[in-house]
């Protein structure tokens, strides 16, 4: 059951770090799939089911700062936001919170979202060639090709999902009259999760997209700017395209809000109650 004592910094970390890695890990061959499936070249043009676990090293590299970095900003603004705001303003409190938290982790995990969609798409053969690829054709720069179509894909998606996961918890604690247990947070994290997911989905496209072009590259259709991505996908292959994933993407997060916010909530239960990193 969750603890009503709030975590410190270094649980937070710790606790989102832990989180991070186990639901980029368990879900991963969803993840590829997704990401064959949104590709220009399509699903079996990028590698079909073969490989599927291509770029897992760069998904594990990434996954435990990123998540540390975001539930570290998420609690900390949120604790600000909600002592400033009042009570039916909450939802507010919880969308800038997560915003600042996307915009914070997203300098970690934009990097490796970048290496990791490119060996799932083939079009590197390992981690090092995908750095070296990466760097030769673009610089330093070339590792946060689609830093701002992240955050613009992820700000919407954790406006939805937290301030849906944040009432949930609240709802169903107050109808049974306690503390909400981590299980029963990761369903409501599930629930989030995939009404946000399905919502975003043309924004994920896009993400995709961007982030498999390379600049200077002919064969792997250079894609640049959000709206300019949007208008292009739907004017060359439909609307319908921009849809490209969805039911993968949708399942993918449903589990995955299950695993990365129950396994949030459990590990940062066990480390506030066990006195674990207790120092402030």
């Amino acid at each position: 059951m969750q603890t009503s004592t709030k975590p410190n910094n270094t649980q937070c970390l710790v606790a989102g770090g832990l989180a991070g890695i186990a639901v980029d890990t368990a879900l991963f061959p969803l993840d590829t799939i997704k990401t064959r499936l949104q590709a220009k070249a399509g699903f079996m043009g990028s590698g079909g089911f073969r490989g599927i676990y291509s770029g897992l090293s760069s998904a594990i590299i990434g996954s435990s700062p990123g998540a540390a970095m975001f539930f570290l900003t998420y609690e900390q603004a949120k604790a600000a936001c909600e002592r400033r705001m009042a009570p039916e303003y909450q939802s507010f409190a919880y969308m800038a919170a997560a915003s600042a938290g996307e915009v914070t982790a997203c300098l970690v995990r934009v990097p490796t979202e970048v290496l990791k969609q490119r060996l799932q798409a083939n079009h590197h053969r390992s981690l090092g060639a995908a750095i070296r690829g990466t760097y030769a054709a673009e610089g330093l720069l070339g590792f946060y090709r689609g830093y701002l179509t992240q955050v613009v894909r992820e700000i919407p998606f954790t406006c939805i999902q937290f301030p849906v996961y944040e009432y949930l918890k609240h709802s169903y604690a107050t109808k049974q009259g306690r503390g909400i247990k981590s299980w029963e947070a990761a369903v409501c994290g599930s629930v989030a999760g995939g009404a946000a997911a399905a919502f975003t989905t043309p924004l994920d496209v896009v993400k995709t997209r961007v982030m498999l072009s390379t600049k200077g590259v002919s064969a792997h259709h250079e894609y640049s700017g959000v709206v300019s991505t949007l208008t292009r996908i739907a004017r060359e292959e439909g609307a319908r395209a921009l849809f490209s994933g969805v039911v993968p993407r949708t399942i993918w997060i449903s589990v995955g809000g299950f695993v990365f916010l129950g396994s949030y909530e459990k590990a940062k239960e066990i480390l506030v109650e066990g006195k674990i990193f207790a120092h402030r």
